[in-house]
Protein backbone atom coordinates (compact mmCIF):
# COMPACT_ATOMS: atom_id res chain seq x y z
CA UNK A 1 0.00 0.00 0.00
CA UNK A 2 0.92 3.73 -0.11
CA UNK A 3 2.71 4.76 2.56
CA UNK A 4 1.41 8.21 2.10
CA UNK A 5 -2.03 7.60 1.47
CA UNK A 6 -2.19 5.26 4.77
CA UNK A 7 -1.02 8.56 7.13
CA UNK A 8 -3.92 10.39 5.38
CA UNK A 9 -6.80 8.19 6.22
CA UNK A 10 -4.93 7.07 9.59
CA UNK A 11 -5.09 11.18 10.35
CA UNK A 12 -8.71 11.41 8.91
CA UNK A 13 -9.34 8.58 11.56
CA UNK A 14 -8.20 10.12 14.33
CA UNK A 15 -9.24 13.82 13.46
CA UNK A 16 -13.20 12.39 13.04
CA UNK A 17 -13.34 9.62 16.01
CA UNK A 18 -14.06 6.48 14.26
CA UNK A 19 -13.09 4.36 10.98
CA UNK A 20 -16.72 4.82 9.96
CA UNK A 21 -16.43 8.69 9.71
CA UNK A 22 -13.13 8.77 8.00
CA UNK A 23 -14.55 5.88 5.75
CA UNK A 24 -17.92 8.54 4.65
CA UNK A 25 -14.97 11.23 4.20
CA UNK A 26 -12.57 9.56 2.03
CA UNK A 27 -15.44 7.31 0.16
CA UNK A 28 -14.07 4.49 1.44
CA UNK A 29 -15.45 1.41 3.19
CA UNK A 30 -14.77 0.77 6.66
CA UNK A 31 -12.69 -2.21 6.10
CA UNK A 32 -10.50 0.02 3.49
CA UNK A 33 -9.53 2.42 6.26
CA UNK A 34 -8.74 -0.48 9.21
CA UNK A 35 -6.59 -2.19 6.10
CA UNK A 36 -4.58 1.33 5.97
CA UNK A 37 -4.35 1.70 9.50
CA UNK A 38 -3.28 -1.91 9.64
CA UNK A 39 -0.76 -1.64 7.24
CA UNK A 40 0.91 1.39 9.24
CA UNK A 41 0.88 -0.47 12.69
CA UNK A 42 2.81 -3.98 11.07
CA UNK A 43 5.16 -1.65 9.37
CA UNK A 44 6.35 0.23 12.57
CA UNK A 45 5.60 -2.70 14.86
CA UNK A 46 3.82 -0.80 17.37
CA UNK A 47 -0.57 -0.32 18.02
CA UNK A 48 -1.45 3.15 16.76
CA UNK A 49 -5.23 3.03 17.45
CA UNK A 50 -7.06 0.62 20.18
CA UNK A 51 -10.12 -0.28 18.91
CA UNK A 52 -13.08 -2.41 20.27
CA UNK A 53 -16.46 -3.34 18.54
CA UNK A 54 -17.74 0.10 20.26
CA UNK A 55 -15.00 2.44 20.35
CA UNK A 56 -11.40 3.25 19.20
CA UNK A 57 -8.89 5.22 21.28
CA UNK A 58 -5.34 6.68 20.01
CA UNK A 59 -2.32 5.45 21.32
CA UNK A 60 0.29 7.46 23.37
CA UNK A 61 2.52 6.38 20.31
CA UNK A 62 -0.33 6.82 18.44
CA UNK A 63 -0.61 10.09 19.54
CA UNK A 64 2.58 11.05 18.74
CA UNK A 65 3.18 9.44 15.22
CA UNK A 66 -0.56 11.13 14.43
CA UNK A 67 1.34 14.75 15.35
CA UNK A 68 4.42 13.80 12.37
CA UNK A 69 2.15 12.73 10.14
CA UNK A 70 0.29 15.92 10.30
CA UNK A 71 3.55 17.43 9.19
CA UNK A 72 4.39 15.63 6.44
CA UNK A 73 1.29 15.41 4.79
CA UNK A 74 1.17 19.29 4.84
CA UNK A 75 4.75 18.97 3.35
CA UNK A 76 3.40 16.51 0.51
CA UNK A 77 0.83 18.95 -0.23
CA UNK A 78 3.07 22.02 -0.42
CA UNK A 79 5.23 20.51 -2.36
CA UNK A 80 2.55 19.46 -4.75
CA UNK A 81 1.33 23.34 -4.79
CA UNK A 82 4.63 24.45 -5.73
CA UNK A 83 4.88 21.98 -8.63
CA UNK A 84 1.72 23.34 -9.86
CA UNK A 85 2.65 27.26 -9.13
CA UNK A 86 5.64 26.02 -11.03
CA UNK A 87 3.66 24.30 -13.76
CA UNK A 88 0.91 26.97 -14.26
CA UNK A 89 2.82 30.07 -15.83
CA UNK A 90 6.28 29.89 -18.67
CA UNK A 91 9.39 30.20 -17.24
CA UNK A 92 12.88 29.72 -17.47
CA UNK A 93 15.37 29.39 -20.79
CA UNK A 94 13.16 28.69 -24.12
CA UNK A 95 16.05 28.12 -26.90
CA UNK A 96 14.53 28.52 -30.43
CA UNK A 97 16.49 28.24 -33.90
CA UNK A 98 14.63 29.71 -36.87
CA UNK A 99 15.89 30.93 -40.48
CA UNK A 100 17.06 34.69 -39.99
CA UNK A 101 15.04 36.70 -41.61
CA UNK A 102 11.48 34.48 -41.46
CA UNK A 103 12.70 34.86 -37.65
CA UNK A 104 13.60 38.74 -37.54
CA UNK A 105 10.38 39.42 -39.76
CA UNK A 106 7.75 37.24 -37.88
CA UNK A 107 8.78 34.97 -35.56
CA UNK A 108 10.85 36.60 -32.91
CA UNK A 109 8.32 39.82 -32.72
CA UNK A 110 5.73 37.09 -31.13
CA UNK A 111 8.16 35.74 -29.23
CA UNK A 112 9.45 38.97 -27.93
CA UNK A 113 5.46 39.42 -26.92
CA UNK A 114 5.15 36.37 -24.95
CA UNK A 115 8.15 37.23 -23.04
CA UNK A 116 6.69 40.62 -22.27
CA UNK A 117 3.86 38.93 -20.45
CA UNK A 118 5.52 36.40 -19.24
CA UNK A 119 9.03 38.09 -17.12
CA UNK A 120 9.99 34.30 -15.93
CA UNK A 121 10.37 33.05 -19.25
CA UNK A 122 14.05 33.56 -20.75
CA UNK A 123 14.74 33.89 -24.70
CA UNK A 124 17.69 32.65 -26.53
CA UNK A 125 16.73 33.05 -30.16
CA UNK A 126 19.19 31.66 -33.22
CA UNK A 127 18.82 33.21 -36.72
CA UNK A 128 20.36 30.98 -38.76
CA UNK A 129 19.48 28.95 -41.70
CA UNK A 130 21.17 26.27 -40.93
CA UNK A 131 18.97 22.91 -40.20
CA UNK A 132 20.31 22.08 -36.58
CA UNK A 133 19.44 18.97 -34.69
CA UNK A 134 17.59 19.61 -31.77
CA UNK A 135 19.00 16.98 -29.36
CA UNK A 136 22.61 17.49 -29.94
CA UNK A 137 22.26 21.35 -30.33
CA UNK A 138 20.24 21.96 -27.33
CA UNK A 139 17.43 23.98 -28.65
CA UNK A 140 13.52 23.44 -27.02
CA UNK A 141 11.84 24.42 -30.52
CA UNK A 142 12.75 24.42 -33.82
CA UNK A 143 10.74 26.92 -36.90
CA UNK A 144 11.31 25.30 -40.32
CA UNK A 145 9.61 25.78 -43.52
CA UNK A 146 9.22 23.52 -45.98
CA UNK A 147 8.90 19.60 -46.52
CA UNK A 148 10.16 18.10 -43.24
CA UNK A 149 11.96 14.77 -43.10
CA UNK A 150 10.12 12.24 -41.27
CA UNK A 151 12.63 12.20 -37.85
CA UNK A 152 11.73 9.46 -35.10
CA UNK A 153 11.55 11.20 -31.76
CA UNK A 154 10.22 14.71 -33.37
CA UNK A 155 6.95 16.28 -33.21
CA UNK A 156 5.63 18.75 -35.64
CA UNK A 157 2.85 21.22 -35.61
CA UNK A 158 2.36 23.30 -38.51
CA UNK A 159 1.55 27.06 -37.42
CA UNK A 160 1.72 28.80 -40.55
CA UNK A 161 1.91 29.21 -44.36
CA UNK A 162 3.29 31.73 -46.67
CA UNK A 163 2.66 32.36 -50.49
CA UNK A 164 5.08 32.97 -52.52
CA UNK A 165 5.23 36.33 -55.07
CA UNK A 166 7.10 36.80 -58.63
CA UNK A 167 7.30 40.54 -58.41
CA UNK A 168 9.59 43.27 -60.08
CA UNK A 169 9.71 47.14 -60.05
CA UNK A 170 8.29 49.68 -62.21
CA UNK A 171 11.34 50.47 -63.69
CA UNK A 172 12.11 47.13 -64.51
CA UNK A 173 8.59 46.41 -66.00
CA UNK A 174 8.90 49.19 -68.22
CA UNK A 175 12.08 48.78 -69.50
CA UNK A 176 11.77 44.55 -69.95
CA UNK A 177 7.60 44.39 -69.71
CA UNK A 178 5.66 42.57 -68.30
CA UNK A 179 5.69 38.62 -68.12
CA UNK A 180 1.76 36.97 -68.63
CA UNK A 181 2.54 33.37 -67.98
CA UNK A 182 5.12 31.10 -67.20
CA UNK A 183 6.85 30.98 -70.60
CA UNK A 184 7.57 34.73 -70.66
CA UNK A 185 9.70 34.14 -67.51
CA UNK A 186 12.55 32.19 -70.15
CA UNK A 187 12.47 36.02 -71.61
CA UNK A 188 13.45 37.67 -68.39
CA UNK A 189 16.17 38.58 -66.24
CA UNK A 190 15.93 36.96 -62.47
CA UNK A 191 17.20 37.40 -59.63
CA UNK A 192 17.47 34.14 -57.55
CA UNK A 193 18.18 32.56 -54.49
CA UNK A 194 20.89 30.04 -54.18
CA UNK A 195 23.61 28.16 -52.13
CA UNK A 196 26.94 26.25 -53.41
CA UNK A 197 26.23 24.22 -55.85
CA UNK A 198 22.69 24.99 -55.66
CA UNK A 199 19.97 27.37 -57.43
CA UNK A 200 16.57 27.27 -56.19
CA UNK A 201 14.33 27.03 -58.80
CA UNK A 202 10.83 28.62 -59.03
CA UNK A 203 7.37 26.76 -58.14
CA UNK A 204 4.26 27.09 -59.48
CA UNK A 205 1.35 24.74 -58.49
CA UNK A 206 -0.53 22.55 -60.91
CA UNK A 207 -4.19 21.04 -60.44
CA UNK A 208 -3.89 17.58 -59.54
CA UNK A 209 -0.05 17.54 -60.81
CA UNK A 210 3.30 17.41 -59.10
CA UNK A 211 4.68 21.79 -59.09
CA UNK A 212 6.28 23.44 -62.31
CA UNK A 213 9.60 23.99 -61.60
CA UNK A 214 10.75 27.00 -63.40
CA UNK A 215 14.56 27.73 -63.76
CA UNK A 216 14.62 31.60 -65.01
CA UNK A 217 17.58 33.15 -66.40
CA UNK A 218 20.02 34.83 -64.17
CA UNK A 219 23.47 36.23 -63.45
CA UNK A 220 22.17 37.75 -59.90
CA UNK A 221 22.20 34.74 -57.77
CA UNK A 222 22.27 35.46 -53.93
CA UNK A 223 21.84 33.96 -50.88
CA UNK A 224 19.71 36.29 -48.80
CA UNK A 225 16.74 36.98 -49.79
CA UNK A 226 16.44 40.73 -48.32
CA UNK A 227 19.26 41.62 -50.92
CA UNK A 228 17.49 39.85 -53.71
CA UNK A 229 14.41 41.80 -52.43
CA UNK A 230 16.87 45.00 -52.67
CA UNK A 231 18.17 43.92 -56.01
CA UNK A 232 14.90 43.36 -57.53
CA UNK A 233 13.58 46.83 -56.39
CA UNK A 234 16.56 48.07 -57.97
CA UNK A 235 15.46 47.15 -61.25
CA UNK A 236 17.76 44.57 -61.87
CA UNK A 237 15.22 41.50 -62.44
CA UNK A 238 12.35 39.40 -61.80
CA UNK A 239 12.69 37.89 -57.94
CA UNK A 240 10.55 35.10 -56.55
CA UNK A 241 9.69 35.91 -52.81
CA UNK A 242 7.51 35.13 -50.14
CA UNK A 243 4.86 37.28 -49.48
CA UNK A 244 5.55 38.61 -46.14
CA UNK A 245 8.69 39.96 -47.03
CA UNK A 246 7.60 42.20 -49.77
CA UNK A 247 4.15 43.08 -49.02
CA UNK A 248 5.31 46.32 -47.53
CA UNK A 249 7.84 46.88 -51.26
CA UNK A 250 4.23 46.35 -52.88
CA UNK A 251 2.15 48.48 -50.88
CA UNK A 252 4.55 51.28 -51.23
CA UNK A 253 4.59 50.33 -55.25
CA UNK A 254 8.52 50.09 -55.25
CA UNK A 255 7.77 46.20 -56.36
CA UNK A 256 4.62 44.98 -58.38
CA UNK A 257 3.45 41.50 -58.28
CA UNK A 258 3.29 39.15 -61.19
CA UNK A 259 1.54 36.30 -62.54
CA UNK A 260 -1.64 37.43 -60.76
CA UNK A 261 -4.00 34.95 -62.83
CA UNK A 262 -1.47 32.12 -61.53
CA UNK A 263 -1.68 31.08 -58.13
CA UNK A 264 1.20 30.79 -56.08
CA UNK A 265 3.28 28.23 -54.50
CA UNK A 266 2.75 28.18 -50.89
CA UNK A 267 5.07 26.85 -47.98
CA UNK A 268 4.33 25.74 -44.76
CA UNK A 269 6.17 26.50 -41.76
CA UNK A 270 6.26 24.44 -38.70
CA UNK A 271 7.32 24.34 -35.21
CA UNK A 272 9.39 21.13 -34.09
CA UNK A 273 10.13 19.92 -31.09
CA UNK A 274 11.89 16.75 -29.29
CA UNK A 275 9.23 14.22 -28.28
CA UNK A 276 8.70 13.17 -24.76
CA UNK A 277 6.52 12.38 -21.87
CA UNK A 278 5.52 16.12 -20.58
CA UNK A 279 5.74 18.79 -22.88
CA UNK A 280 7.37 21.76 -20.97
CA UNK A 281 4.66 24.69 -20.78
CA UNK A 282 7.37 27.17 -22.24
CA UNK A 283 7.51 24.96 -25.29
CA UNK A 284 3.40 24.46 -25.19
CA UNK A 285 2.76 27.93 -24.67
CA UNK A 286 5.37 29.32 -27.27
CA UNK A 287 4.01 26.88 -30.03
CA UNK A 288 0.11 28.22 -29.13
CA UNK A 289 1.28 31.70 -29.59
CA UNK A 290 3.04 31.26 -33.08
CA UNK A 291 0.38 29.60 -33.90
CA UNK A 292 -2.11 32.09 -33.40
CA UNK A 293 -0.27 34.74 -34.49
CA UNK A 294 1.70 34.09 -36.99
CA UNK A 295 -0.91 33.87 -40.03
CA UNK A 296 -1.07 37.67 -39.43
CA UNK A 297 2.25 38.10 -40.17
CA UNK A 298 2.45 35.92 -43.25
CA UNK A 299 -0.31 37.60 -45.27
Amino acid sequence: MDRLTSMAVFVKAVDLGSFASAAAALDLSGPMVGKHVRYLEERLGVRLINRTTRRQSITEFGRAYYERCRVVLAEAEAADALVAEQLSKPRGRLRVTMPALLGKHCVAPILLELAQRHPELELDLSFNDRIVDLADDGYDLAIRTGKLEDKTGVMARRIARHRMVVCASPSYLEKHGRPRDLDDLGSHHAVVYSRPGWVHSWLFPRQGQPPAEVAPANRLRLDDLDAIADAATAGMGLAWLPSWLVRERIQAGSLVPLLADRPGYVFDNCALWLQTPYLPLKIRVAVDALAAALPEYMT
